[in-house]
């Protein structure tokens, strides 16, 4: 019973929230309503897990707006074949989102419990085609690079600058830039070894601590 009432909302949540607001990729919306979002929450917030809103999941950290996350991943054109870079683990619902639309995918989270959570669930709901890694994120994977695709789920001041060298020529980085309050969620996309800037809206994300981030 428990599992058709989180069903239920898992498909009213892509409806009202997600196709009615304009998102219209089929793969995703078919993707996002397949997954248990309700198991990458805090389990007293469970019920809340398909509200329209970000929520708590520790250390100061959230696991963002269904919607959010729906607008972002589909800013990423995802096609099935990509090497993903994921900043900001977090709790690992975006990972399984992403690891359900490409091939692989590397996710780096700055705080060990969250990371060891959040894999510990991503094994348990089946996906294998991620691996994990805990540490600055501004500064990127070096020895994975280079990337398809990059998805930074934090507020930088803007794209830092090792993110965007490990992007492949014609890859896109999604990232929130703006001040530690208030920001703007762009696409980047690399043309001649240049970022071509598409804005997609105003949005408010935690800061993305590092070296290329904001100070802690």
């Amino acid at each position: 019973m428990v599992k058709d009432q989180f069903a239920v909302k898992r498909h009213r949540m892509v409806a009202e929230q997600i196709r009615a607001r304009g998102i219209r990729d089929e793969r995703l919306l078919a993707v996002m309503g397949g997954t248990p979002r309700h198991l990458f929450v805090p389990s007293n917030l469970s019920a809340r897990a398909y509200d329209d809103g970000p929520l708590p999941i520790g250390d100061g950290q959230t696991i963002s707006q269904p919607y959010i996350v729906a607008e972002m991943t589909a800013a990423l054109r995802l096609a099935g074949t990509e090497k993903v870079l994921e900043i900001g683990t977090g709790s690992g619902y975006q990972t399984a989102i992403l690891c359900r639309l490409a091939k692989e995918v590397v996710t780096v989270e700055r705080l060990s419990t969250l990371q060891a959570s959040a894999e510990i669930t991503l094994r348990e709901s089946g996906v294998d085609n991620v691996r994990f890694r805990t540490g600055d994120g501004s500064t990127g994977i070096p020895d994975e690079a280079p990337f398809d695709r990059i998805i930074v789920t934090a507020a930088a001041p803007g794209v830092p600058p090792p993110l965007f060298e490990q992007l492949s020529e014609g890859g896109i980085i999604v990232i929130p830039i703006g001040g530690r309050w208030e920001q703007d969620l762009v696409r980047v996309t690399k043309e001649s070894g240049k970022e071509r800037k598409d804005f997609l809206g105003g949005c408010r994300f935690v800061p993305l601590i590092g070296e290329f981030g904001f100070p802690d």
